[in-house]
Order: structure tokens, then C-alpha cells, then sequence
């Protein structure tokens, strides 16, 4: 179904546009499902690397293990997953921060999913022309020690010339404040990105534009139902909190760019020739 025009005036006025019910319960469950399947190899798995996530350190962004993860499917930890000895302090499907980067391309299930005909039909409501799906994620957020993501645009770490880059955000779960709900700031896509991640040598680094932090005070929660979409532009500042409650907050997220747009080499994400960027056929 097309957007309304409420929808897009949304889109272009807040910069992201809420779509309840987007994704059927059957649907939710499906991926659902799967998500526990690859949870389950990953932790029969002994050559998986131990590696934490982390937005508020950056530690993870010199490790190849994530720099190189841009064509796989590779498992992300919580900070809080493991004890001072290195062993695991909750069950696999509580320690995990995320899988990605290409769960839309190497996952048949998830390819599938993110290859549908309303998916292709939304974003070229939102003004694309020759979309390709750049990247994926399972987001956990578990019960407890799921962590903060601090207050960032897309942009600045899947940078394109002319900006494309736009989120779809999809709850697996109801997605409240007390289990970590995205936070945005209204309006904010209409500035230009503060900061941005790249890669330096063999690590990254991340070049100031604005050292004038986001308006954390004009941050508004975004409270939604699992089957709920959130299609929000690269440039919309957003932010979660950790995760106190004893409910998870699963989410998968598709991140979007235009083929029109020059994709930088120097962007952290990068595939090999083997797995080319495709859009929804």
C-alpha cells in the first residue's frame, strides 16, 4: 500500500514515518524462529570470537572480526555477557548484541524477508531510484544488559555523496522505555551529519565536522508493538537506552542507499567481489 500523504509529509518533516502492523504476527514468528536457529549454531559453534559491541567504546571498530564483517553473518556480545574471566554469565540468547552484516543476502529466510514487493514499494515512496540493500542486523537487546546506543545518524557511518542512506527498523518485540525503545529527535535529519566513522590505515577513525553535540533534550521515545516498521532518513539523530527491564527488545534493521549515490571507499563496510551490493530483485 502506497504512503499517505500524511505518511510522507511525516517523512519529510520529522524525518522517519511509523508503520504499525507492517509486519504479520505469522511473520514476526517466522523470523522469530529462525533468529533462535542461528543463535543455537552460533553457540555449538567453538570458532565464534568472543567479541563485544559497544557504541559508547570503540574498541570493536580496530578489530577485524567487525571490519570484516560486512559480507558475513558474524555474532556481536554485550559488554555485560561475561564474567572477569572471560566466561559466559547468561544463556547465548541473552549475551548477544547482534548479528550482522548481511543477513539480507546470505539468510534465506531474511533474504526473503527483506526482499518483498511492499519493502521495494515503500522506499520508492521515500524517493529512491536504484536502491541497494547495503546492510542488516538482529539486534538483541536483552533483558538487563542490553547496552546503550549512544545518540548518532547513519550517516555518518554508511556515508554516501549525496546522502541516501535510510534505516527500516522492524520490532520483533513491543518496544517500549523501559526495554530500550529508539529515542529521535523530530526534525533533526535537516542538519548535517555531526561526525563520521572511516577507516584509517588498518583500524578506523572518526572525523569531527560539528563538535556541537545532538539536542539529547529534544529526544523523543518511540514506543511501538512488534510488527511495527520505523523508516527513519540516514541524517535523524537517535538514540536508545540500556536495556534495565526484564522484557527483550529484538529488532532486525535494513539499512538502504541509492545506486545514484557515490558509496565511499573508505566507509567501514565493505564486500568482497563475491557479494556485490542487490537491490529487491
Amino acid at each position: 500500500m502506497p504512503l499517505s500523504v500524511e505518511q510522507l509529509a511525516s517523512w519529510s518533516r520529522e524525518g522517519f514515518v511509523v508503520l504499525p502492523g507492517f509486519v504479520p504476527e505469522s511473520e514476526v514468528a517466522t523470523l522469530r524462529d529462525r533468529i533462535s536457529e542461528l543463535v543455537a549454531g552460533f553457540a555449538a559453534s567453538s570458532e565464534e570470537a568472543a567479541t563485544v559491541f559497544s557504541t559508547t567504546e570503540q574498541t570493536h571498530a580496530q578489530e577485524h572480526y567487525f571490519l570484516s564483517s560486512g559480507d558475513l553473518i558474524r555474532a556481536f556480545f554485550e559488554d555485560g555477557a561475561f564474567d572477569a574471566d572471560g566466561n559466559l554469565q547468561v544463556p547465548m540468547n541473552r549475551a548477544l548484541n547482534k548479528l550482522g552484516h548481511a543477513m539480507h543476502d546470505l539468510d534465506p529466510v531474511f533474504d526473503r524477508f527483506s526482499r518483498t514487493l511492499e519493502l521495494a514499494e515503500l522506499v520508492s515512496d521515500l524517493g529512491f531510484t536504484e536502491p541497494l540493500l547495503l546492510q542488516s542486523m538482529v539486534i538483541f537487546k536483552p533483558p538487563h544488559i542490553g547496552g546503550e546506543v549512544i545518540c548518532h545518524c547513519d550517516h555518518s557511518f554508511l556515508w554516501t555523496e549525496p546522502q541516501t542512506v535510510a534505516g527500516l527498523w522492524f520490532a520483533l518485540d513491543d518496544a517500549t522505555v523501559d526495554n530500550g525503545c529508539l529515542w529521535v529527535v523530530p526534525g533533526g535529519h535537516h542538519q548535517p551529519a555531526r561526525t563520521r566513522f572511516r577507516l584509517d590505515g588498518t583500524g578506523t577513525t572518526t572525523d569531527v565536522i560539528n563538535p556541537v553535540p545532538y539536542d539529547i533534550d529534544s529526544l523523543v521515545p518511540v514506543e511501538v508493538n512488534a510488527g511495527t516498521l520505523i523508516a527513519f532518513s540516514g541524517l535523524l539523530p537517535h538514540w536508545s537506552a540500556p536495556n534495565t527491564s526484564k522484557n527483550p527488545r529484538l529488532a532486525y534493521t535494513l539499512h538502504v542507499i541509492d545506486g545514484t549515490a557515490d558509496y565511499l571507499e573508505d566507509n567501514w563496510l565493505q564486500r568482497g567481489p563475491s557479494l556485490p551490493l542487490r537491490g529487491f530483485t
